[in-house]
């Protein structure tokens, strides 16, 4: 095989600076185009959780690229004493978990640190210990997960939504927000192109283009409640905000006064808000949030008897998801309990 052009005979590997500076410039450009590539949500935890670790290594006077075993366990004693989002309150240790993995990705990626694949594994296992030792002492930290979407609250948010464009759009986000088990930035990311109606006329196609983990496509069939179908509901709101432009946003925002139809899309945060306010208006017993159809679709799937597989396909979850298990793990309690059979 011919050598690289420019590489120095004899020394494989090695190039002369020209090459070296291009090949330098590749790897940069290769970076760059992988973050901008990820879903901007996930770009903007990267950047404040290498804050966070820029705040810790001030403070303790480290240089910011000693990413090493030792100061990621001291970077998690800092975390745990940090104010959480509420006042008054401590960090979440998910918050927490995060900032380890954006301090490592960003370290490697950013900063082209080599890195071993264990290095956070001591910081984790701390982690891990105080999440015990808080569990016993019965501590609280953030707002703990999200709380499950049903089917019995989506049935009281869909007899309480206002009439209008506003109540269509909440609607039918609400329940195609389900029935893909999707993630708040995943909806706000559709376009018209993305949600078409299937061939043979059994539901919706919808191609999740943008995601935090893999594209997928889901398939939605039309459902047997009319009122909560996300076929239905979709094709109500198509029709009544009029969208002709396949680039444009599935879900539009609305004039707050004359809910005028406009071009911009609804945030991340404006899709959890949506659902936080159709719950409040239905006066549910739970605070939904922009993650509850994620955990309701797994809940409702396992009720069901649906094999986990077909919630792993339909929300994205890598095959024998732990994250996705925990999400049913609270309910199965009834439906898997050694009682069963006995009294």
């Amino acid at each position: 095989m011919a050598p690289w052009p420019g590489s120095t005979a004899g020394l494989p590997g090695q190039y002369d600076p020209t090459t070296e500076a291009r090949l330098a410039q590749l790897d940069r450009d290769a970076t760059r185009h992988v973050e901008d590539n990820r879903p901007e949500k996930t770009r903007s935890g990267y950047r404040a959780d290498w804050r966070a670790w820029e705040r810790f290594c001030a403070e303790t006077g480290l240089p910011p690229l000693a990413v090493r075993s030792g100061t990621l366990v001291l970077f998690v004693e800092w975390c745990w004493i940090q104010p959480g989002r509420r006042p008054g309150a401590l960090m979440a240790p998910a918050t927490i978990d995060r900032r380890l993995s954006g301090v490592v990705v960003t370290a490697r990626r950013q900063h082209r640190l080599v890195l071993p694949v264990e290095i956070a594994e001591e910081a984790r296992a701390l982690l891990k210990a105080k999440v015990t030792a808080m569990e016993k002492a019965g501590e609280q930290r953030g707002h703990g997960p999200a709380e499950a979407l049903l089917v019995r609250h989506m049935e009281a948010i869909a007899a309480t939504v206002p009439p209008g464009r506003t109540g269509i759009r909440d609607l039918a986000l609400m329940s195609l927000h389900f029935a893909v088990a999707g993630r708040e930035h995943e909806l706000a990311a559709l376009r018209l192109r993305d949600v078409t109606d299937d061939a043979e006329g059994r539901g919706l196609v919808v191609d999740i283009r943008v995601s935090k983990i893999s594209p997928r496509t889901v398939q939605v069939p039309y459902g047997t409640r009319a009122h909560l179908c996300p076929v239905r509901s979709w094709h109500r709101w198509r029709e009544a905000a009029d969208l002709t432009d396949p680039d444009g946003h599935a879900f539009r925002r609305l004039h707050n006064r004359w809910a005028t139809v406009m071009d911009a899309g609804l945030s991340p945060e404006a899709v959890g808000d949506v659902l936080t306010r159709l719950g409040a208006r239905a006066n549910l017993p739970i605070r939904p949030t922009g993650h509850s159809p994620r955990r309701g679709l797994v809940t409702e799937s396992a009720r069901a008897g649906n094999d986990d597989r077909q919630a792993e396909k339909q929300g994205g979850w890598a095959p024998g998801s732990k994250v996705m298990r925990r999400y049913r793990e609270d309910d199965d309690g009834f439906r898997e309990n050694a009682l069963h059979g006995v009294l």
